[in-house]
């Protein structure tokens, strides 16, 4: 963290020219990559696409050739700028395209090609001068008859140059961050490790994200202190000023004590951004420092997924993205009140009304006892439970500096199955068939907090606050995601404690006005409450059912859920006979029985006739027109033709989602030949990641990709779906390889097989959202 580290490091800065006189960056070809053609039947020319911050001198270049009946005439060299050089005072350099136009003389009409051989020299800003360097090119001459009869244009490099001319070249793949940001590193004066970085053109790398650490070393050695240049003001519209190097930067970091021959690793975290919009998580690399070396080695590096974020303005940003641009400017006090606003609405999403009925469960288990300031207190157990429980997995991540999918192991089935069935026998308590004690030796250590909590002691309210805390957790889907990135990028556990911990005391906010309400609203005497305790039972194994959604098939799911309210409605006298002189509360539970009742039969007609959602429970269901089935009737294109998701899809492993046919891949392999494959055929492909523990992933299903005009959108694109309920190597290396940390994720890729990250989807969104994203890819 840059304040943290601004404390412990102080500042010396070393001339980059001085310190990497001898070193090589960037090899001569990538430094100076060259290309030849002929223009007519007498005249070549040779172009040098010159690297950024790099140079060519002028007066260092000849030109000659090895075929015989070829003379070469006098090169035409472009002017170049003045710079005083160290090594040659004033000189005359070149820098960016240099075009040499060279005259031919042949002895023969007969000779169509030509070799080229060119020698030439040239610096990096940085003081490294190479050597002179030769490069030999074979050029296809023009026949003199073909110049004459003005056929010597190829129409197609020509339509190619003016489009890039004019701006219309395709868009370019980002750079992997080891080569946006060139690291090589070398031993200094004074047991010093000298850092220096190229830095990409276009590239920028943050001031404020260089740490150093003491890995592996002998007993009393340490990191000393260093000293970075000042950097360049860049406006950040969002977080103001801030400091960043373009180009190159260079660092001397001193290694203090007596190493006596020993090496020392040292970790290099740094990060950086491309101007067009992709900010990269930080990247580790570990650098062996041995005294008896003059040039160190990397042994080791590692760098998180990139993140496609706008790093200039928040304005339609996604939560997880506004979230990934917060964390990349580390202020503090912002990050931790954005945090606690998001968990704040991550408490009034879906998934997350489950914590209600178990908060009120508890305190209802403690019956007539319950007092506001009681109920307060112990939702305030819970939630502190849940969030230091969030902490713990922050700091975690920012121990390790990686996103590990700790909450994807806590949904494998046998771990759901356990918890459901500890939601069943507290319902079941609630309902009356016993009363949960805790053991009576400890019981009696805990008899000044109670006596005898039918909803658990303070211990056990503890307990389910952090059970909760990692089941429902997955819940917070992309915030959670960004969360977890953020935690991980800080690379420091206590930062990644505070991001979730702050996180979670938003989500569980509104359960302390609950509680306190709660114990409030209570009344002090009463029969009703064995009622209301039963209310709870049914809501716990609602609760129950919901984790189960992701082990059972959606047709038992569904029954489930009917079975609930079907009986619930019965206990609540919904067929039982009314009698005379009775209350109008007994009038009023019979009638939201028969609700309950006809509730449940809809659902029981939904689920047997393909729909999964008791909120929606004839979405899907081909009793309506909205069936996934019927709309598969709807999906060929206006020649008759079925789309490329079902004509790709034949004779492969596939699976249907919501009406669109999806063909399922495993390993990295498998995911490039089917994107090889699409793309020979001129489609474009859509990448989807699902697993059957993500909630979100469903409602794509559900109510994404069931949508007729979605459907229309990608009748031209081939769907890919990866499947990584698992988790195992192979779902990791893919969920690596195209650096995307979990689901649900969605990725387009053009005809060329260019994903374009922009458009990425992480995280649920509406159906008209999605649709918006697939025409900014394809259209």
């Amino acid at each position: 963290m840059k304040k943290l580290l601004a404390t412990l490091f102080a500042l010396f800065l070393l001339n980059p020219a001085t310190v990497f006189a001898e070193e090589e960056p960037l090899p001569q070809e990538q430094a100076f990559p060259m290309t030849a053609s002929a223009t007519d039947a007498n005249t070549i020319i040779a172009e040098w696409k010159v690297a950024d911050t790099y140079y060519l001198y002028h007066n260092k270049f000849s030109f000659r050739t090895n075929t015989a009946g070829i003379t070469l005439g006098t090169p035409v060299i472009p002017s170049g700028k003045i710079k005083k050089d160290p090594y040659f005072g004033n000189v005359e350099t070149l820098r960016g395209t240099v075009r040499i136009e060279i005259p031919i003389t042949r002895n023969n009409n007969d000779i169509s090609n030509m070799t080229l051989i060119t020698s030439s020299q040239g610096c990096a800003d940085m003081g490294l001068c190479y050597p002179p360097f030769e490069q030999t090119v074979q050029i296809k001459l023009i026949n003199a008859s073909a110049t004459s009869a003005g056929t010597n244009i190829d129409p197609l490099q020509a339509i190619t140059e003016l489009g890039n001319n004019m701006g219309l070249e395709e868009e370019e793949e980002f750079l992997d961050p080891d080569k946006a940001f060139m690291l090589s590193t070398k031993n200094g004066d004074n047991q010093s490790l000298i850092a220096h970085w190229m830095i990409a053109d276009k590239y920028y790398m943050y001031r404020d994200k260089f740490k150093v650490k003491l890995k592996n070393a002998p007993e009393g050695i340490s990191i000393g202190k260093f000293e970075m240049p000042e950097g360049e003001t860049k406006q950040d519209e969002y977080f103001g000023e801030i400091k960043v190097y373009h180009n190159a930067i260079t660092i001397q970091i001193p290694i203090i004590g007596d190493l006596k021959g020993k090496t020392a690793e040292i970790e290099l975290v740094y990060q950086g951004c491309a101007e067009a919009g992709l900010c990269y998580p930080p990247t580790f690399k570990t650098v062996t420092y041995d005294p008896a070396n003059e040039v160190t080695s990397t042994v080791a590096s590692a760098s998180t997924t990139p993140t496609t974020t706008q790093s200039m303005s928040t304005e339609g940003m996604q939560d997880d993205e506004v979230l990934g641009h917060l964390f990349r400017a580390e202020h503090l006090p912002t990050i931790l009140l954005a945090l606690l606003g998001f968990g704040l609405l991550l408490a009034f999403t879906a998934c997350m009304y489950p914590m209600i009925p178990i908060v009120s469960s508890i305190i209802i288990g403690h019956g007539e006892k319950v007092t506001a300031t009681k109920g307060f207190m112990l939702s305030l157990i819970y939630v502190l439970s849940m969030a230091l429980t969030f902490g713990v997995i922050g700091a975690i991540f920012g121990y390790t500096g990686e996103a590990s999918n700790i909450a994807a192991q806590m949904q494998k089935p046998w771990v759901l199955i356990l918890f459901s069935s500890l939601f069943v026998i507290l319902a079941l308590s609630m309902f009356g068939f016993y009363n949960i004690q805790i053991p009576s030796a400890l019981q009696s250590r805990l008899n000044e907090i109670s006596n005898r909590q039918k909803g658990g002691s303070l211990i056990g309210v503890a307990v389910m606050g952090v059970l909760s805390a990692l089941i429902i957790g997955p819940c917070g889907g992309p915030v959670l995601i960004a969360t977890i990135a953020g935690a991980a990028a800080s690379n420091d556990p206590v930062l990644g404690f505070l991001y979730m911990f702050t996180l979670a005391m938003g989500m569980g906010a509104p359960l302390l006005v609950v509680g306190a309400g709660g114990g409030k609203i209570l009344p002090h005497a009463g029969t009703w409450m064995d009622n209301v305790k039963a209310a709870a039972g049914v809501l716990l194994l609602g609760l129950a059912i919901i984790f189960l959604e992701r082990v059972l098939s959606s047709t038992i799911y569904m029954i489930m859920w009917a079975t609930l309210f079907m009986v619930s409605a019965i206990y609540m006298g919904a067929f039982a006979a009314i009698a005379e002189g009775s209350s109008g509360w007994r009038k009023l539970f019979k009638g939201l029985g028969l609700v309950a009742f006809v509730y449940g039969v809809i659902i029981l007609l939904g689920g047997l006739t393909g729909a999964r959602n008791f909120n929606d429970p004839l979405h899907g269901s081909s009793l309506t027109s909205n069936a996934p089935g019927m709309m598969m009737m709807n999906t060929s294109s206006n020649n008759g033709t079925q789309p490329a998701y079902v004509e790709f899809a034949k004779g492969k492993k596939s699976v249907v989602k919501g009406g669109l046919t999806f063909i399922k891949v495993k390993t990295v392999a498998d995911f490039k030949r089917e994107l090889k494959t699409a793309n020979a055929a001129g489609n474009t492909v859509m990448l989807d990641f699902y697993a059957d523990w993500c909630t979100y992933c469903k409602q794509f299903d559900d109510y994404v990709f069931s949508d007729q005009e979605v459907q229309q959108s990608l009748s031209n694109t081939v769907l890919i779906q990866a499947d990584i309920t698992l988790q195992d190597n192979e779902d990791k290396e893919l969920l690596k390889y195209v650096k995307v940390i979990t689901a649900p994720a969605i990725l387009f890729y053009k005809t060329d097989g260019i994903e374009v990250r922009k458009q990425r989807v992480l995280g649920l969104m509406k159906a008209s959202e999605f649709l918006n994203r697939v025409n900014k890819s394809f259209n």
